[in-house]
């Protein structure tokens, strides 16, 4: 059963191993720091609304747990990413600012790319907060030069001529 399954599906040739590995190692790095980069954006987005950032506030925003944010809080004091004043609030270091500014903008990329497939403003901005994690700086590249060109119109123009959706999965 196991070599009839195997002989039904296509094969291709397995990647270089170095170009594999390197793709497993990208993932464990963009895991590793994707929630690091959440809490510095989202300190970042608080700052920006003129408001003090309290645990409480970041809290409410993640929907996780005060003591989670606390425990994260250490971890980016001791990684220099933030400060804390007792009865002031959390400020962001200059590393901290660079990080925010680095996350939303690949973020912003991610989102308007998904937005000119036609994905939904709601949809993109959610999605967008899971891939901007793991998008390399070629692809971001890639997908800025697509919506510079014209994407969205290019597939709209492309849609409006063939009605008929696409079938099939990924």
């Amino acid at each position: 059963m196991k070599n009839a399954r195997a002989a039904r599906r296509p094969v291709a040739p397995m990647p270089d191993p170095d170009i594999q590995s390197e793709g497993f190692r990208q993932a464990r790095e963009a895991r590793r720091t994707a929630l690091v980069e959440d809490y510095v954006e989202l300190i970042d987005d608080l700052l920006a609304e003129g408001r003090e950032t309290r645990q409480v506030d970041i809290a409410c925003r993640l929907g996780v747990s005060q003591p989670t944010v606390a425990k994260m809080l250490r971890r980016l004091t001791g990684d220099g990413l933030v400060t804390r004043r007792p009865y002031r609030g959390i400020f962001l270091t200059e590393s901290g600012q660079k990080m925010a500014e680095d996350s939303r903008a690949r973020h912003r990329v991610v989102e308007a790319f998904l937005r000119a497939l036609g994905i939904s403003a709601d949809t993109a901005r959610i999605d967008a907060e899971g891939m901007e994690h793991y998008v390399g700086a070629e692809t971001l590249a890639a997908f800025q030069r697509a919506i510079d060109a014209g994407l969205a119109g290019f597939l709209h123009r492309t849609a409006s001529r063939d009605p008929t959706p696409p079938t099939g999965t990924l």
